[in-house]
């Protein structure tokens, strides 16, 4: 057989790159070179800090009940999570929702504003790690454009003509309806609305024992009253959505079936 006659394939040609992975000394290169333990441990924390930054600015923060106007449901030092894109894109509160939002101004003592006093209580706030103070928690009852009454002959609070059924999680304390105003008032016998554009209308689940909304309404009595009972939306961080702690206590919050039945506002 002539060379001619030979498979081309079987030789490389003299200029034709041959494969020389099989030939390198993996030995001699350099190794990579890891960060002392304590530079990883910075570089982490770091990391972590900017994390929590970020979910705090978008998505989620932490928060404590601030006085017992959220019972049964939400005892006062119980720690809370609040959605805060609940709302994007255009959305609103809704009936229903338990809710966080700014003291609207006078709404809160020099306690419940105050929040962390501790160096390290105020650092962990700042990123959401911490409860912060000056905010509120309240139950959304009535939105722009409805009318909000106390009381029907069985002491429900109608919204829009439509009683309320709260007795799932909401407590009088003794009063003798679900929307009590404070002592020397109509007590059971008030109407507000209809809800500004852009504002909530707000009460704590313990009626009787809750500065909310009811307690800043201007009364038929009242001269010259510049109260306010309207919570702005804009003021509102979001939607709680888990109580985290006490562990034992822990569970998911949803809207209260009996808003579904409450009609738009006329």
């Amino acid at each position: 057989m002539t060379s001619d006659d030979r498979d081309p394939t079987a030789v490389a040609e003299p200029d034709e790159p041959v494969s020389r992975s099989s030939h390198v000394d993996t030995r001699d290169r350099p190794k990579k070179k890891h960060l002392p333990v304590w530079q990883e441990t910075i570089l982490l924390l770091g990391i972590a800090l900017v994390l929590a930054i970020v979910i705090k600015a978008l998505f989620v923060q932490a928060f404590y009940i601030p006085s017992q106007s959220m019972e049964p449901g939400l005892v006062k030092n119980d720690r809370i999570l609040v959605q805060k894109m609940s709302y994007w894109f255009g959305g609103t509160p809704q009936r229903g929702d338990v809710v966080v939002f700014e003291d609207p101004g006078g709404w809160l003592n020099a306690e419940e504003s105050a929040g962390p006093t501790s160096a390290v209580g105020k650092a962990l706030s700042k990123v959401g790690l911490y409860p912060s103070g000056g905010h509120l928690v309240k139950r959304v009852i009535g939105v722009a454009g409805d009318t909000i009454k106390c009381c029907d002959d069985q002491g429900r609070l109608l919204v829009n003509g439509q009683p309320l059924d709260e007795k799932e999680y909401a407590r009088v304390g003794g009063a003798d309806c679900y929307g009590p105003m404070p002592a020397g008032s109509s007590h059971c016998n008030w109407t507000v609305g209809p809800v500004p554009a852009g504002h909530v209308f707000v009460m704590g689940d313990n009626r009787n024992n809750s500065a909310d909304s009811t307690v800043h309404m201007c009364l038929k009595t009242d001269r010259d009253c510049t109260k306010n009972p309207y919570v702005d939306v804009d003021d509102v961080v979001g939607k709680v959505f888990v109580l985290l702690w006490p562990s034992d206590h822990f569970t998911f919050l949803h809207r209260p079936d009996t808003f579904a039945d409450v009609p738009d506002a006329s």
